[in-house]
């Protein structure tokens, strides 16, 4: 249901939809570098900018030397994937990142777009698979948890991602101000990026051999990249080392799966729209014979062929929501259809008619037996021991006997239906 309330100023402005929450926290983990050649943040983004702003670079020589530098202790490389996370976040607000169904007819998503297909996940996974959509990876962080300030908050007490980031680079920082062979090091990679920042604005249009002369530069900087790493290692232990590398695994990671789910997002929910849609058509037997002749997925024919069966057994009555509904359940369902009928055994006619009516004994014949044989030959084809028994006890345990029957019955429909009514 729609509030009403500020709704009209709502449509009357323009969200402004942007990554600017994620430029925050990320401009905080900045932050920490103030550029006096202690750490080794700024410039990185100021390179990598450098390099994906270049107009003179080719697209692969510009791949090679981000490359270059990645592969160069890549939990090092902050600026550089920090980079990449807001790239990606744009792609997501542009719509860019949805793949074309027919890039000849240039149909482009929005990010309205995005919202829309994700939010109708969240409803069809339930509805087909029986679980949420987070159990199939199909969540809406796990679509644009980037956006949705995942790396700056968690649900638990555990530490966020970019708070660990920024306590660790912290730590560096601040050893580096009393470890010589520290500072030197992240000093060394701030003035290589550098040196690749400046150069890059000397080449023009008409330049010309100026590959070695980057490609120097390049490998210098991914050179000082490795002999920072060996610093950090001396001066602060491995531990940390460690901890950067699992912050990179996990903002990498999450941007992954949301580049997987979104690339091909409308593929995915079409498949999910088409399985819905198959199974509207299973009411109608002469539909659902054309598919049982047509497919050839055994799980599929499986399906069309026990499809009346299996509806046959569902009855709404026998749903329950828990365990404990059960046992009132059925005690419920054999007070409506008038069970137990017969209650008391010295009734011996009672009991022998009931027994007639039992699917479990033969009575072919009863008739010319009288009362008390009919509930001796009742019992003992129920296994029930009759031998030095009297026939008032003979009763007892087969009335006993065909009165939980009746209650199995009912506990055995309870289960077929909660059977059949379980998404496998």
């Amino acid at each position: 249901m729609t509030i009403n309330k500020g709704l009209k100023s709502l449509v009357e402005s323009s969200p402004n939809f942007s990554n600017q929450a994620l430029e925050n926290a990320i401009n905080d983990i900045k932050s920490i570098d103030n550029d006096d050649g202690y750490l080794f943040i700024l410039s990185q983004f100021t390179m990598d900018t450098a390099i994906h702003d270049n107009t003179v670079l080719s697209q692969t020589q510009k791949n090679d030397a981000l490359e270059t530098l990645y592969n160069a202790q890549p939990h090092l490389q902050i600026g550089r994937y920090l980079s990449d996370v807001i790239r990606h976040t744009n792609t997501i607000l542009d719509g860019t990142i949805v793949a074309l169904v027919d890039p000849d007819q240039n149909v482009s998503a929005d990010y309205l777009e995005i919202l829309q297909t994700v939010h109708s996940i969240q409803d069809t996974i339930p509805e087909l698979y029986g679980v949420p959509a987070s159990e199939k990876s199909r969540s809406v962080n796990d679509h644009m948890g980037s956006l949705n300030n995942i790396f700056s908050e968690t649900e638990d007490s555990s530490k966020p991602v970019f708070t660990r980031l920024k306590e660790t680079l912290q730590l560096i920082e601040n050893k580096s101000r009393t470890t010589t062979l520290l500072a030197i090091g992240t000093a060394a990679v701030a003035y290589s990026n550098y040196q690749v920042r400046t150069f890059l604005t000397t080449i023009t249009d008409d330049s010309t051999d100026y590959q070695t002369s980057l490609d120097n530069r390049i490998n210098t900087a991914a050179g000082n990249m490795a002999n920072l790493n060996t610093q950090i290692t001396n001066a602060l232990g491995a531990d940390v080392i460690s901890e950067l590398q699992a912050i990179r695994e996990e903002i990498n990671t999450q941007v992954n799966l949301e580049n997987s789910n979104l690339s091909g997002i409308r593929t995915y929910v079409e498949t999910l729209s088409d399985n819905q849609a198959f199974v509207s058509c299973l009411d109608n037997p002469d539909l659902r014979k054309v598919m049982l002749n047509t497919a050839q997925n055994t799980n599929w024919r499986t399906y069309f062929n026990d499809y009346e069966t299996n509806k046959a057994l569902l009855n709404p009555i026998y749903t329950t929501d828990t365990d404990s509904d059960k046992s009132a359940l059925i005690d419920q369902v054999l007070k409506d259809s008038g069970l137990p009928d017969v209650t008391d055994p010295t009734d011996l006619e009672a009991v022998a008619e009931k027994a007639k009516k039992d699917d479990r004994i033969n009575t072919r014949n009863y008739d010319r037996f009288t009362v008390e044989i009919q509930i001796t030959k009742s019992c003992e084809q129920l296994g029930l021991v009759t031998a030095n028994r009297s026939i008032i006890d003979q009763s007892t345990r087969l009335l006993s006997n065909m009165n939980q029957n009746d209650r199995d019955k009912i506990v055995l429909s309870l289960d077929l239906n909660e059977d059949v009514d379980t998404l496998s």
